[in-house]
């Protein structure tokens, strides 16, 4: 059943047609006619969970456990290798109950990224201590990905019902595995309040992964036929706001940026707003069914190219510089503020 769930994912996904507003377009940044700066100055290099990435972007979670996946993961994997930038896997969840098979499609990720490259493991957030280090140990993960899916659990047919305790595993696993534990949402954002409870147990990465890309209540919908739930395609924290109110929280908790970032201005924007880097996921994973390796590398030249651009272009140098960059919040997201 998992394996057939994860296929139809990826399919659903190409099927869907409703686009939510991650509210990026109302971050203003201005524009610098005298930066005295070379196109060859600008540097986005920048660390990420003690190793050099060059740029701020991360392959975020998609899928694993079948041989499908695990084709789309080797793909996106020499992606990851080619432009030195972290991934992410799908959940690993599959790999705890199924036959060693689809351990495969999981650890492709790492043999072809290497040992100097990141990859990050994920999980539910009713994963055990024990499954949290099956996971690790699987990809020899530089950090793990707790998910949050309560949406997306309550969509399915055979979704959960029960969510209590899921801060206590996180809470477990925090102070029992020791690399760093990222809890990341499927699409539907992270509140200044829930990043603040995990800020609390000792958690330091959160994925807000906000509204405004992957929607997980039509993905699930395209296979519940049982139930109309249209009415909450936009459920949801968009990506800006979520990371804005994330980002009153002390400077230690790092925040990565998900949820419809598609373009080099969504990245920039969300360095700018306080994202240590962003995530991209169904854009490639777009890319990559539609077009191939190649036809997704185009879209990654294309993307850091224009982040360089960009940077340029507002006369910052580096990826510190950017932090620093003042902007100015319009339209929805100022009210919403």
């Amino acid at each position: 059943m998992r394996k057939n769930r994860k296929k139809e994912h990826v399919e659903n996904y190409l099927k869907t047609t409703f686009k939510g507003d991650n509210l990026f377009d109302d971050v203003y940044l201005e524009h610098n006619a005298l930066p005295d700066l070379n196109l060859s100055d600008i540097d986005t290099k920048l660390q990420f969970l003690g190793k050099t990435i060059d740029y701020p972007i991360i392959i975020n979670a998609m899928t694993g456990g079948t041989d499908f996946a695990r084709e789309i993961n080797r793909e996106l994997s020499l992606l990851a290798k080619n432009f030195n930038i972290p991934m992410a896997v799908g959940s690993e969840t599959i790999l705890l109950c199924e036959d060693d098979v689809c351990k495969e499609s999981f650890k492709v990720v790492r043999e072809n990224i290497g040992d100097e490259g990141v990859v990050i493991a994920n999980l539910s957030g009713h994963a055990t201590i024990e499954d949290a280090k099956i996971a690790m140990d699987v990809i020899n993960g530089d950090a793990i990905q707790i998910h949050l899916n309560v949406a997306q659990e309550l969509a399915m047919d055979e979704g959960d019902r029960d969510f209590k305790g899921i801060i206590n595993n996180i809470e477990d696993i925090v102070k029992n595995i020791d690399k760093p534990v990222i809890v990341k949402e499927v699409g539907f954002g992270i509140s200044k309040d829930v990043a603040q409870r995990l800020y609390n147990i000792g958690v330091r990465y959160v994925d807000i992964s906000g509204h405004g890309g992957t929607n997980f209540m039509e993905i699930e919908n395209l296979r519940n036929r049982n139930m109309d739930l249209t009415e909450l395609y936009s459920w949801g924290i968009p990506s800006a706001l979520s990371l804005i109110k994330c980002r009153e929280l002390p400077q230690d908790l790092k925040i990565i940026s998900s949820g419809g970032v598609r373009t080099a201005s969504d990245v920039i924007k969300s360095i700018v707003l306080g994202a240590e880097i962003a995530g991209i996921s169904g854009e490639i994973l777009a890319y990559l069914v539609h077009g191939g390796y190649d036809n997704t590398k185009e879209y990654l030249d294309a993307l850091t190219y224009k982040i360089k651009m960009i940077m340029l272009l507002m006369g910052k140098k580096d990826i510190e510089e950017l932090r620093s960059a003042e902007y100015k919040i319009t339209g929805q997201l100022k009210e919403l503020l």
